[in-house]
């Protein structure tokens, strides 16, 4: 096979032919629209696992990696919390005990829940009431609520905050709820406006009282894990049939599972520009043949084979569109640079979960996203290089 014939045709077919300016226009606007299909496919790839990657990472910390709760009618006691302590000491458990209240201030009103926790465990537990409670000092009826409700509320330290427990007790001839005034000392921001608006946290005492539990009974066990899905398999073995364990992942299946399909589509409706663009590869060689049947039919005259024709038309599409991914990949990874480093995009905090455009570019992506784009290229270039090997060469001769 001369090697040689078929570079200097390719490059001779590569450059701008002033009789056929429309043949060069449509391998342009080949070029060009896989420039752009990987582009935006490397840069919404890397928004959908950026966005993945955030909302895994603050559902893991204000749901737990892991939660330990009763079966029907039993209880968590604090033998249960002191053998796990001893059995797992490389885990970070934190007791709770939870109630639906209403935070009422003036003629606003709002639903959550209010957990009583220890708040040394539960710092160990979760980096956000961490960071919350880091310096201060907390006493037994205090309480740190989210910060957008610190906001909305225009609350202020060591101010009283009313909270309405939809546990009732025997007022009279009728049921009365609890009332209980709390004293805000300080907020937590977990960056997810739903969290911040519906937890509060107390101390673990504090709740116990007003819902007159022993002090030995937990509603359940809150778990910090670093390989959860490792972890409770250990955990559900060590555990006694009164209790049942389950991962954070338990109460977010279908958010995932949505995020997951619509990556999926994305891809797939993304991978389509590519398609469109092939499809003026395929144009652009067809003309190209049938503009240079003659030449094609002289070469095999002159004993080029079919494959070297072939190879010709095959390495002017692959040219074309391998041109196009590896421009496309720069500008892609350039703009993830450029949206990573500078802030060009803010995002409603109250709607994202944060503020700043989360990239996260993996490496399944990428070689799915180039691979993809190298197969439909390849694909579109074969069709045409093989007509070029099939030009009839007595009929080309004789009449052009």
């Amino acid at each position: 096979m001369n090697n040689t014939l078929v570079k200097y045709m390719v490059k001779r077919y590569l450059r701008f032919d002033q009789d056929q300016p429309f043949i060069f226009l449509s391998a342009l606007l080949a070029f060009l629209g896989i420039l752009l299909g990987v582009m935006v496919l490397i840069i919404a790839m890397a928004l959908m696992n950026g966005f993945d990657a955030e909302f895994r990472k603050k559902l893991t910390v204000m749901n737990y990696p892991l939660t330990i709760v009763p079966k029907f009618y039993a209880s968590v006691d604090k033998a249960l919390y002191e053998d796990l302590r001893s059995g797992f000491p490389e885990l970070a458990f934190s007791p709770y005990v939870a109630s639906p209240v209403i935070a009422r201030r003036g003629s606003t009103m709002e639903g959550g829940y209010l957990f009583g926790v220890d708040l040394q465990a539960e710092a160990k537990a979760n980096a956000v009431i961490a960071k919350a409670v880091e310096g201060k000092s907390f006493e037994k009826f205090d309480v740190i609520v989210g910060k957008t409700l610190f906001d909305e509320l225009y609350l202020s330290d060591s101010e009283r905050l009313m909270y309405i427990f939809t546990q009732a007790e025997p007022g009279g001839l009728t049921l009365t709820p609890k009332i209980k005034r709390f004293k805000v000392n300080g907020y937590f921001d977990s960056g997810l406006s739903a969290y911040d608006k519906a937890y509060h946290y107390t101390s673990l005492s504090a709740l116990q009282t007003i819902m007159n539990l022993p002090k030995s009974q937990y509603d359940g066990i809150h778990i910090y894990s670093e390989n959860p899905h490792q972890d409770i398999k250990l955990l559900e073995a060590f555990l006694p049939d009164t209790v049942r364990i389950k991962g954070w992942w338990e109460d977010n299946v279908s958010f995932f599972s949505a995020l997951e399909l619509e990556k999926h589509a994305l891809f797939i409706v993304l991978m389509l520009i590519i398609l469109i663009a092939a499809v003026n590869i395929i144009s652009s060689l067809l003309m190209t043949v049938m503009n240079r049947r003659s030449e094609i039919a002289l070469f095999i005259s002159l004993g080029a084979s079919e494959a070297e024709v072939k190879k010709i038309f095959l390495y002017l599409g692959v040219i074309i569109g391998i041109s196009g991914i590896i421009a496309g990949t720069i500008l892609g990874l350039s703009g993830l640079w450029v949206l990573s480093s500078f802030d060009i995009i803010s995002l409603p905090a109250d709607v994202y979960g944060t503020s700043r455009l989360p990239l996260k570019l993996s490496v399944i992506d990428f070689i799915s996203i180039i691979a993809g784009a190298f197969v439909i290229v390849v694909l579109s270039a074969w069709y045409p290089a093989k007509k070029a090997a099939q030009v009839d060469v007595l009929n080309v001769l004789r009449n052009e």
